[in-house]
């Protein structure tokens, strides 16, 4: 039976959020099937997977990213799909508010949310990084820019303005499997935008924080940041969309936005 609307959460280690994002899920206004993914299987996954009925699919290969998200994204037998990342939290009106905007824009690629950061001191709704990725996002706004190339790349081409775990993939829009695929370590979502925006239909835009990204020490994007590993990969993102020596100079700028993830 395939569903309309699928969260797949790529599973790893103990989380000690998982239980809440799994929590933020079941308690939808519009209910959504929810799937656990993983390549590192634990007694602590099949337990949270059997107190809350939730098929288990485990990946045979080593842990990472892009396989962990591709293999995720297959899994979720839905028309739309959202991979969930487990320390994340969803408002009970995302799938609601998501599946609305599809609706209304049959021809999505993508339909994702406006987000806010959850910090140790609480939810953070403004910061540099945030009011950064909103400006990068004005043109999204526009139904008719959003639908066109030169739209969906404008909002890319000054850094990842699109925050993951806020979209939900229309997989028969897409036709492919491995959206996620490349060389990367962290930038495999701005990757999978930068191929996406190359396609026919449109990035769908609700402007509404929709969700919370949890922002936290132990969190492999913060130990990513803080290997540069990011910084180099940056680079390589910007070169598709400007000659080298502009790109070497917005890398540089950005460098200091992602500071306030640290």
């Amino acid at each position: 039976m395939r569903y309309k609307h699928v969260f797949a959460i790529p599973a790893y280690g103990q989380s000690p959020w998982l239980e809440t994002c799994i929590r933020s899920l079941k308690v939808q206004s519009q209910p959504s099937p929810v799937i656990l993914c993983t390549s590192s299987p634990s007694e602590f996954l099949e337990k949270m997977a059997e107190k809350y009925e939730l098929p288990l699919y485990v990946r045979q290969g080593e842990s990472g990213i892009r396989d962990d998200w591709n293999y995720a994204y297959e899994m979720a037998d839905g028309e739309y799909v959202t991979i969930a990342h487990q320390d994340d939290i969803y408002d009970y009106e995302y799938s609601d508010c998501i599946v609305k905007a599809y609706l209304k824009n049959p021809n999505s690629l993508i339909v994702f949310s406006d987000y806010y950061e959850i910090r140790d001191k609480g939810n953070v709704y403004s910061n540099i990084n945030l009011k950064i990725k909103r400006i990068l996002l004005l043109p999204m706004r526009s139904k008719k820019i959003s639908s066109t190339k030169f739209g969906k790349r404008l909002s890319l081409r000054f850094g990842n303005s699109i925050c993951c775990p806020a979209v939900t993939f229309v997989i028969d829009n897409i036709k492919s499997k491995d959206i996620f695929k490349c060389d990367f370590v962290c930038d495999v979502d701005w990757f999978a935008w930068e191929k996406l925006s190359l396609k026919d239909g449109k990035f769908t835009f609700v402007n509404n924080p929709l969700m919370g990204h949890r922002v936290h020490e132990e969190s492999t994007t913060t130990e990513i940041i803080n290997d540069r590993i990011r910084t180099k990969e940056d680079l390589v993102m910007f070169q598709k969309f400007w000659p080298k020596f502009i790109s070497n100079l917005i890398n540089k700028f950005y460098v200091k936005a992602e500071n306030s993830n640290s």
